[in-house]
């Protein structure tokens, strides 16, 4: 007898030969329907920082122990550079009301100004008018010349002639002869006055530039073991290229290709005057970058950590904008005039301080 086999009902065996026909992993009758993507989403936009805050003056660092009188008269004499007809406004309250004692004037300037913080940090450093010899006609010594402005030198034709360049041509048009090295730094000053040999006193005054980049010649000094790191103040600079009057100082200064003409005038032994228009009061007063500040705006400088030796370890204090440089590039970025004279000279050249700025703005 032939043994008894359990018979599959069709529809049991036709899943069974699909089941064995499919992949593995997926289900009988093949991978199931792909779920929908989800729509792609715009990119999000970061969010906008939020403006600083306004400052009272009162919070400003080092604004208790301000002289604020002074203060308030340095820009009493300048307000009138203003360029905003709200810094108009603050000029034509203190022609009204003038504060006469130093808590006066800390009232009206906390009552019409508070401060709004510039972004990230900057350099302070410092310039003056200074005061040398000269001479009407060239000697060993006194060898270089005060050149006018070139009659080619036109506004607007673009970078004119290198230092090299210009002091390679005959000086037969020479206003008066200098130092080399005291030259340059009139040139870096930008004016200053002159003392001739029968004591009579010559401002000279910026005339033109060749339009070439100032390039500072204190990095190049320090690299080549020419001054210590900390010690390439303006005043050490000075004292090594007289030292080494002659090719050697030649060659340092003319790492600067930016070359200053000059026109002389009496001495009226007023202080000098800024792009601004405006006799520029010691201490109180800075060159900005006319891209970012504008001239008769009110800063509050907070600058310490000097990086070179012999420095005042701070400067805080009140100034307004009223002069700008060639070397001064930026919005968080200040040269302040410190005034005339020797003693003026010897504090701006060791002045290069990490520097924070405010902006004080009429209420």
């Amino acid at each position: 007898m032939r043994p008894v086999r359990a018979v599959l009902p069709a529809a049991l065996l036709a899943g069974l030969i699909l089941a064995a026909c499919a992949t593995p992993g997926e289900p009988p009758g093949g991978p199931p329907p792909a779920a929908p993507r989800p729509p792609p989403q715009a990119p999000t936009e970061p969010p906008t920082p939020a403006p600083p805050r306004r400052l009272a003056l009162a919070e400003l660092p080092g604004w208790e122990a301000e002289d604020h009188l002074a203060a308030f008269q340095a820009w009493r004499r300048t307000c009138h550079a203003a360029r905003t007809d709200a810094l108009r406004a603050a000029c034509a309250r203190a022609a009204i009301r003038e504060p006469r004692t130093g808590p006066e004037a800390r009232a009206f300037l906390e009552a019409n100004f508070e401060a709004l913080p510039l972004p990230a940090e900057g350099v302070l450093t410092a310039y003056f008018a200074p005061v040398y010899e000269a001479r009407r006609t060239r000697d060993a010594e006194f060898s270089a010349p005060v050149r006018p402005r070139p009659a080619d030198l036109l506004p607007g034709a673009g970078p004119y002639a290198e230092r090299t360049e210009i002091e390679a041509r005959p000086p037969t048009d020479a206003l008066a002869w200098m130092r080399p090295e005291e030259l340059f730094f009139l040139q870096i000053q930008g004016s200053g006055v002159l003392t001739f040999e029968d004591g009579s006193r010559m401002k000279a005054l910026y005339a033109a530039n060749n339009g070439r980049p100032f390039v500072g010649v204190a990095n190049a000094m320090r690299e080549r073991g020419l001054l210590p790191p900390d010690g390439a103040s303006g005043e050490a600079i000075r004292l090594w290229l007289a030292a080494n009057r002659g090719p050697a100082a030649d060659e340092i200064m003319r790492l600067n290709p930016r070359y200053a003409f000059f026109r002389l005038a009496p001495d009226d032994g007023k202080p000098p005057v800024g792009a601004a228009g405006v006799p520029l009061p010691a201490g109180r007063a800075i060159a900005v970058d006319p891209a970012f500040n504008t001239y008769g705006e009110v800063f509050w400088l907070d600058a310490e950590a000097p990086l070179l030796a012999g420095a005042f370890p701070a400067y805080r204090r009140m100034v307004t904008a009223l002069d700008t440089g060639g070397a001064i590039k930026g919005q968080v970025r200040a040269d302040l005039y410190l005034g005339e004279g020797p003693a003026a000279g010897a504090e701006a050249g060791r002045v290069r301080h990490v520097l924070r700025m405010y902006r004080l703005v009429p209420r």
